[in-house]
Formats: structure tokens, sequence, C-alpha cells
């Protein structure tokens, strides 16, 4: 079949070393655009067995290229995801974020664990010990290419891909080279960042310090990635090590209908002592070897920790949490190298959550005095132990009509372990008034989650130059430790089920000279929605479901002119009734909050030579709602940003310059209504950054 011509980045699958991925086939010496990208596809060399297998799947794959990365140096993962259809990371302080996914931003709970991230086609993380922010655990900045995939995981993924993935593939060996780059821009903004490749090892780093518009806002955040390759006989592989450190003073919202437009408001920072302090390490060894009858086998071991330390200034009491996990596993993958596929997955983590809040309440009603006590509020480890196999078969019905179906089998144990007394009375004991403390400690139990997860997809070749695809698969999502475990108001189990994203998508793929498109449509129904109810208790009873359209083109115009752009419509709608408390209330058809009915992105490329480039970009978000009913909103906005790049002439050394907010708009970069306020993370202003690079 000639369906992979028709993927907006051709994928290349080879096993000869074992490698999840590698960078583009070969590496450009200036970051610039060039005519000859928008003319043949670029090609990403995909050499890992699970990697082929799972990509070979018809789906709404999204490739952020080298260029693409290159192009933007982006400061936080917001300013790159632009680029994808139907997705928006949500800036907050520093480098926090929320993610969305052909979703709405999801927080509180439920709202962790709906995406997967994985660094190399391995999950950064083990399930149940999710972060929402866990996208500055990895080097975006110095990747080699990043790929989303919008809708359900495939089968060679777990329990988070609910609503879709992210795989960061970081560079690896490609020969001898080096890269140095300094960066300095607005709010005391500055990066240093440095890349060196041999034959078979490469090694990545870049420190970043950066102020803010905001009073006591900054972060200091330092990520490294090393890859050997190696080979033993007819074994081939990769070993990887990966460390990310981030050091934050945070800001938290500020209030008050349309606050984010006040000159003087939207720098004020209401939350001075917040802090976040996390870092984070991998490593892993991947295997491949191929037999001679044709089979193919992998096997991947990784290890992996982490640490946060973080103010919870959002809460009355500002109790400070201390989380952890220490996590192993190994994957395996075999295939006969024709149409059947198969692996499975084992891991064992260990995650640990301590909460302290170190004075009593000076302030508030004796309500809240009364029920959030100083001192130790949980304090307890969970041992997780995850088993999966899954199947996969592709056959040729036909010449040019190709059927793909799936299966995943998936079970995650839970063994909780609560270093407390159990109940919501105070660390020593006494009890709360008011019917008892606000914190409650489940006593020592087990849980377990079973999930199947299918997929059958259809692809059909128009012609030499179109694909048309249609896929129906199911995610889930298991429940985190924390929901499980970190209990309020007397609930004392959580009775929670998995939550499941039933996905039907159909679309079509295509080029017709220098013109690149895709154009998807979905419907997805949600069971099992995880929330907190009017009681605080955790529970799983919620229904959403989602319809929406994503387009993508790219179109070299002329020799100089190109453009590329992106545009997504979606409805997300709440699909049951419920009472939230505090005056908020679920209808069946209303929309969910903060989510965009539209987003998009346009950008004009311009190339006067191989030495001088711009790119213009517009950037729209559509207005959403800010609360579940419905009643207050935020408009949406439009940004533009201008971009270029100036090398040097028989030199090694270039210039770029990055001007983002052109015109300086007020806007927020999240907005949302709560204990009857309009509470928004106000957007910078204008900002300009230079950036001086050598390659060689």
């Amino acid at each position: 079949m000639i369906t992979s011509l028709l993927l907006p980045v051709l994928l290349q699958t080879s096993v000869l070393t074992g490698l999840e991925t590698a960078a583009l086939a070969e590496e450009k010496e200036d970051s610039s655009l060039s005519s000859q990208e928008f003319e043949s596809l670029p090609t990403i060399v995909v050499r890992s067995q699970r990697n082929k297998i799972s990509y070979s799947v018809s789906s709404s794959l999204s490739v952020l290229s080298d260029s693409d990365l290159q192009i933007e140096a982006a400061k936080h993962p917001n300013e790159l995801f632009d680029r994808v259809p139907g997705a928006w990371v949500s800036t907050g302080s520093g480098q926090e974020h929320l993610t969305a996914i052909r979703s709405p931003v999801l927080t509180g709970a439920g709202a962790c664990g709906a995406f997967m991230v994985l660094e190399d086609g391995i999950p950064t993380r083990p399930s149940g010990f999710c972060n929402v922010n866990q996208l500055f655990e990895v080097n975006l900045a110095q990747a080699s290419a990043v790929l989303v995939l919008r809708g359900p995981g495939t089968v060679t993924y777990g329990s988070n891909a609910l609503h879709g993935a992210i795989d960061i593939l970081t560079a690896g060996p490609s020969g001898s080279g080096s890269e140095f780059a300094i960066e300095a821009g607005s709010n005391d903004y500055y990066r240093a960042a440095f890349a060196l490749s041999g034959a078979h090892t490469a090694l990545q780093a870049n420190f970043t310090d950066s102020g803010s518009f905001r009073d006591d806002e900054r972060f200091q955040h330092g990520l490294v990635n090393l890859q050997i390759e190696h080979s033993i006989g007819k074994l081939t592989g990769q070993t990887s090590f990966a460390y990310a450190d981030l050091d934050q003073d945070t800001a938290g919202f500020i209030l008050g209908r349309n606050s984010y437009k006040n000159n003087i408001l939207r720098t004020k920072n209401l939350n001075p002592d917040a802090f976040r302090q996390a870092w984070a390490a991998r490593a892993s060894s991947r295997w491949g070897w191929l037999t001679n009858t044709g089979n193919e086998f992998e096997l991947t071991p990784y290890i992996r920790s982490s640490r946060m330390d973080f103010l919870q200034h959002f809460l009355p009491g500002t109790p400070l949490e201390q989380n952890g996990q220490d996590s192993a596993g190994i994957l395996f993958s075999w295939s006969s190298g024709k149409a059947l596929s198969g692996g499975i997955d084992l891991e064992w983590a260990e995650g640990t959550l301590l909460e302290f809040q170190d004075n009593s309440l000076d302030s508030g009603s004796d309500f809240l005095k009364e029920t959030r006590p100083q001192g130790f509020h949980y304090n307890y480890k969970v041992k997780a132990s995850t088993l999966a196999a899954w199947i996969q078969w592709q056959y040729e019905l036909r010449p040019g009509l190709e059927l793909t179906s799936g299966l995943r089998a998936e079970h995650l144990g839970y063994d909780y372990d609560n270093r407390m007394l159990d109940g919501n009375t105070r660390d020593d004991g006494s009890e709360c008034g008011f019917g008892g403390c606000l914190y409650t400690r489940p006593a020592d139990r087990s849980d377990g989650f079973t999930n199947l997860s299918p997929e059958l997809g259809l692809s059909f070749d128009l012609s030499n130059q179109q694909m048309l695809y249609l896929r129906a698969a199911r995610g889930y999502r298991a429940p985190q430790a924390t929901e499980l475990y970190r209990l309020q108001k007397g609930q004392t189990v959580a009775d929670l089920d998995s939550e499941t994203l039933d996905s039907l998508e159909m679309g079509i793929k295509g080029f017709v000279e220098k013109f690149n498109y895709e154009l998807t449509a979905y419907a997805m129904r949600k069971k099992n929605f995880i929330f907190r109810d009017a009681d605080g208790f955790n529970i799983s009873d919620g229904k959403t479901r989602h319809l929406g359209l994503e387009s993508l083109l790219r179109w070299q115009i002329t020799d100089r002119f190109g453009i590329n752009a992106n545009l997504s419509w979606a409805q997300h709608e709440y699909d049951f009734n419920r009472d939230l408390g505090r005056g908020e209330i679920i209808l069946k058809g209303n929309e969910i909050d903060t989510a965009p009915a539209w987003l998009g992105g346009f950008r004009i490329n311009w190339q006067h030579d191989a030495n001088h480039a711009l790119e213009l970009e517009w950037v729209y978000q559509g207005g959403f709602f800010l609360d579940a009913a419905n009643a207050h909103r935020y408009p949406g906005h439009s940004l533009f940003n201008l971009r270029g790049w100036v090398m040097i002439p028989d030199s090694h050394h270039s210039v770029s310059l990055r001007l983002n907010n052109v015109l300086n708009k007020r806007y927020a970069e999240r907005a949302d209504f709560a204990f009857g306020n309009y509470r928004y993370f106000p957007g910078a202003g204008r900002r300009l950054s230079v950036e001086w690079q050598y390659r060689r």
C-alpha cells in the first residue's frame, strides 16, 4: 500500500539499531524553512519496533518536526502546541500548564492523567502517579521531533492515553557535530543550550533563568539528555538518560472581572510565598534483534524517579505537599514481519505523598479555621503493579484497502499504606468541630482495575496522492492514587471506576504538488468521568460527549512564500445532570467549561534566500464558558507573533529574533469562575528575544 506517502510526515521503518526514533533524516545547517520541505515530505526514521507498530495504524497523528521546534524555540509548551489541530496547552505560572487534546482543559479531580506523555516511546511517569504539569519534565526545546496522537491511544499505549498522547523524540547520535546557543529576552529571560553528537553518543542540555512581568514570579529550569548507541552481535540498541530540574516562584490567579486588562492588577501576585521545586530522572535501554525467519523482537527495561515540593497556595492554610515516585518496568514487543504483532508490558511503582500545614488559619470563617487544622493532613505510601498484553493484526482486504484490528488488556493494582491515623481527625487524634476535619485518610486497602481496549481501522487509497481512513477505538484511564486515597469530608472509600472514551473518527489526507492537507471529523463519548460532587466526594458517574472537525494544510505558494495553517472546531458537552454545590449545577447539554469551540493558527513563511527567513503567525482562541453552569464567559483572543532568522554567510553562526504578542494584546492565558470570583492568569505583553547560535 502507498498510504504512508500520504501522511504529513513519511514514517520510514527500520530495526537496524533498535532505537525508538532518530532526528530528521538529514539535519539542516540552518533553522529556517526551505521550499524543498514543502515539495518533498520530510522524513522521520522510526527504528523502534513498538513505534513502527503503533504508527502503522491510520489515525490522527500530528508531527512537529525539527524545523517546527527550531522555528518556535518555545519558552513554554503553549507556544509549540498551537501548531497542532485541536490541541491547547494552557499556560499557568512559570512552567505550569494544563493540557487539552480533543478535550476541554481539565481541572480538579479527573484532570491529571488524561494524556500520556512519552519520551522515545516510554511513558515518563508510571500509571496512577500522574503530574498535570508533566511536560516540564521533558526536553521539548532540543527534541528531534514531537509526535501528537489526537484521540485515544493505539493498543501499544496503556492507561492515561485517554484523549491522546505526546511522544517527545530525543535527537540521538548523528555523527560529529556540535551546537551552542545563547538567548536573552524581555522580562529578564535568559537561556543557554548546547548539544554534542558523535558516531555513537549524543548529549543535549539547556538551562533557563527567567523573570516575569508579574511580581515575585520567576523560574530556573534545567534539562539534560544523553543517548548511547551500542551493539552485541545481532543485538543493537540505545541506552538513554534524562534529567529535569525546576525551581519556581509561583504566581496565582488575579481576581475580578476583566482584571487581566488592568495594567496594574495584571502584574500583581496575590501569593508571593508560593513555590514549586521538582526534579525527575529516567533511564532506559532498548534492544532489538531480527531472526533468520523474519521475526522482529524488542526489549526495553527502564527506571524512573521524581520528587516535588510545592506550596498549595490556592487552599486556605496553604499546606505544603511533598510527593515522589520510583518505578521500573519492561516493554517487550514482537512482530512476525508481516501482519501479526504483540507485546507485554510490566511495571512496578511506589509513590508517596505527605501534606503538612505549618500554621493555623488566622482569617476566614470559624468553619474554615476548625476544619483545616495545623499539622499533618496526609502521609501515605502506595505500591502499584501493572501487567498488560496486546495484539495487533493487519490485513490487506484488496489492493489499496487495509484492515487493522487490535486489543489490549491491562490490570493495574494498588496496595495503599496509610502512615497516619485513619479517618478525619487532627494528626494527634483530636476531633475537629463542624462534623470533623476536611481531610480524610482511608484505612489501608488494596484496589485493582482491569481494562480492555479494542481498536479497528480501515484505510483506503483513493489515489496515489489521497487516503481515506476510518478508526474506532477505546481509550481508558484508571483512577489515580490521589483520587483514591486523598479524600475529603468523611468519604472513607472512593468507589471509582476507570474512565473510558469511545471514539469514532474519519479523515482524509493527501497532497497535490506543493499542497499538503488533512481533514478529520470525530465523535467521542466518555463514561465514568471522575469529578468532585457537592459533598466533596470523588465519584465517577459523569458522562460527556465530544464532536469535532480538524484541518491542517501546508502550501508552498512560490519559491519564497508558503503558508502553514491549522483550524479546529469542537463541541464538548456534559451528558448528565448534577448539583455541584455552591450554586453550580451541571445540566445535560451544557458546554463543559474551559473548552473553546474554535482553535486555530495561521503562519506565513517568507524566505529571501538560504540565509534570510521570516515567519508571521496568527494564533486564535475562541471564547468559552468559565463554569459548568454556563453563566460566565471569556470572549477569546487573537495574538500575532513574528520570527526572523539571519545566517551569517560563510560561517556557522546565525542570529534569530522573536517578537511575541506584536500588538501588545491584553488577554488571559487561563480563565475560570469559582468561589464567586472571576479568576485569571494574565497573558504577557509584547516581548522580544534574541538568540545567537553556533552549529558545526
